[in-house]
Parts: structure tokens; C-alpha cells; sequence
């Protein structure tokens, strides 16, 4: 496996693998890297010639000077994790590699039809630009074939789905495919994530209650009379009720449209709660 730090050796790298005709798979991450991101990676390498990860703690997604400081960064450790499953390439820029200083000082716009005003859009300011910024800089320093991305955030994934059919990026880089990939969780439950290094053990233990919570939903919405207002309060109530756990929102939303609705059918109930000063997010499929 090999590291990559600018973009003129990955683009003449992926010039080179292009040229031989092998197919590239893409796992953006922003390292910190746990089994999670390891199933991504699997599947990359599973299904492509050659897979390339990405490390890179991208600062134009942060709205919080102060999360940005604290997200966990450990290269060292990323790299064995990723040698040892059959990464091919890591590519782990500065963010002064990685964008201009006027790239870094502007505000990155796009068309999101709507759906960065709802849920983390809200509540973050700014964030899906960033995230569409480094995203769409990304695919074009190495045209992959498939990028892969985990379900854990929903809305993010929704958010690359529109950009790709917006910008006709399928075009652009042939036949880009966006693999959607499932939830991978402790065997208690938690769902994986970079943030729980900032968890300690006793938090870690009360932030159970999230993904509890919303396993006892599903049985919660299949009741007689069952509303998804209903449900959404009692969701929130509960995990309020835990000492340690505070609700930031939590909404059912569609799967598709990421808004609000008065079904179960093809819905989606999306948290984040602040477990300490760490905030965590989750989410169910109804």
C-alpha cells in the first residue's frame, strides 16, 4: 500500500491505472478509521481493480472552530488498518494541498433543491458545502468507477446522490455508481463512529440508550393508532430521560425527499444527541 500525499502523484497514479484499464474504487474518510470504514473498504476492494481511500479531516465541512480541533487524527494508525484489509492507495493531503486559499476562504455554493435546510443542514450552517466541495474534488482527482459511503450519515449520502445526477458526474467520470452501504454497529448496539474516541467508558455505556431507543421504535410504530408524531416524541422523551443524553432533533422523515412526513411507509427517523459535549448521530429505517 502506498500514501499519497498531493494530487499531481494520485492523478498521475490514477492516469496510470486508467491506462491499463482498471476499474478504481473511491472511500472518502476523514480517518479516525474503525470497522465501519473497514467494511467500505472491503467493498472497494472486493468489487474494483484498485481502491483508494481518502484521509483527509476536511475543515470547510466544520461550522465549529473547536470540533474541527478535537476530531481524532491518528495517519499512523489509518494506514495499518487499511494495509491490513488491501487498500491499495491512501491518499492523505494538507488541507493547503487539498484547496487554494481562496477555495478555503469562500463559501462553496450549490444547488441542494432543498435538502441541506433540514436536520444536520439546520443545525450545521455551511456543512453540506463543505462536504460537496471536498466530495466533488475528490471524484475528480480520481475519477473512481464506485465511491462508498455509509448509511450512518443518511442525509450526507442523500446529499452525494443529488450532486452526482446534478452535475452529471455520472458523465463526466463515466459511469460513477454511489454504493450505499449499512450501519455497522457494536455487537451492544452503538453505532460505529470517529467520535466515540471522545466518548469515555461511562459514556459510551449511557449512549447505548440512542440506538435502543430506536430499535424499541420500530415496535413502537407498529402499535394500534400509531402516529409518526407520536413516535417521534416518545423517541426524544426517552432519550432525554437518560441522564447524560440531550437531543439535539430527531425527525422521521422520507427516505427519498428527506422531509417531514405522516407515514411509516419508506420513512427514515434521523437523531443526534449530544452524549457529554460529544455529539453523536444515528438513525432507523421504518
Amino acid at each position: 500500500m502506498q500514501i499519497v500525499s498531493t494530487k499531481k502523484e494520485l492523478q498521475d497514479l490514477v492516469k496510470a491505472c486508467k491506462t491499463e484499464g482498471k476499474t478504481i474504487g473511491l472511500v472518502p474518510t476523514m480517518g479516525a478509521l474503525h470497522q465501519g470504514h473497514a467494511s467500505l473498504v472491503k467493498r472497494a476492494v472486493e468489487d474494483n481493480d484498485i481502491c483508494i481511500v481518502s484521509v483527509f479531516v476536511n475543515p470547510t465541512q466544520f461550522n465549529n472552530k473547536e470540533d474541527l480541533a478535537k476530531y481524532p487524527r491518528n495517519i499512523e494508525r489509518d494506514a495499518q488498518l487499511l494495509s491490513s484489509i488491501g487498500a491499495h492507495y491512501v491518499f492523505a493531503p494538507t488541507p493547503e494541498e487539498m484547496y487554494s486559499k481562496e477555495e478555503m476562504n469562500s463559501t462553496f455554493n450549490f444547488d441542494f433543491a432543498g435538502l441541506d435546510r433540514v436536520m444536520e443542514g439546520k443545525m450545521r450552517p455551511g456543512h453540506f458545502n463543505g462536504v460537496v466541495q471536498v466530495v466533488s474534488k475528490l471524484f475528480y482527482l480520481t475519477q473512481p468507477d464506485k465511491a462508498y459511503f455509509g448509511e450512518k450519515d443518511f442525509q450526507q449520502l442523500a446529499i452525494i446522490h443529488h450532486m452526482v445526477e446534478r452535475s452529471s458526474m455520472a458523465g463526466t467520470f463515466g459511469h460513477l455508481q454511489i454504493i450505499d452501504c449499512p450501519i455497522v454497529r457494536e455487537e451492544s448496539g452503538l453505532a460505529l463512529s470517529s467520535r466515540n474516541e471522545r466518548l469515555s467508558a461511562e459514556e459510551k455505556e449511557t449512549a447505548l440508550a440512542i440506538s435502543k431507543t430506536l430499535f424499541e421504535s420500530l415496535k413502537w410504530a407498529k402499535m394500534e393508532g400509531a402516529t409518526v408524531q407520536a413516535v417521534q416524541q416518545r423517541v426524544i422523551d426517552t432519550i432525554n430521560a437518560v441522564p447524560g443524553l440531550e437531543v439535539e432533533y430527531y425527525e422521521i422523515v422520507d427516505q427519498t425527499t428527506l422531509l417531514t412526513t405522516d407515514t411509516f411507509n419508506h420513512a427514515i427517523g434521523c437523531v443526534t444527541v449530544y452524549c457529554g459535549p460529544v455529539r453523536l448521530i444515528d438513525n432507523i429505517k421504518y
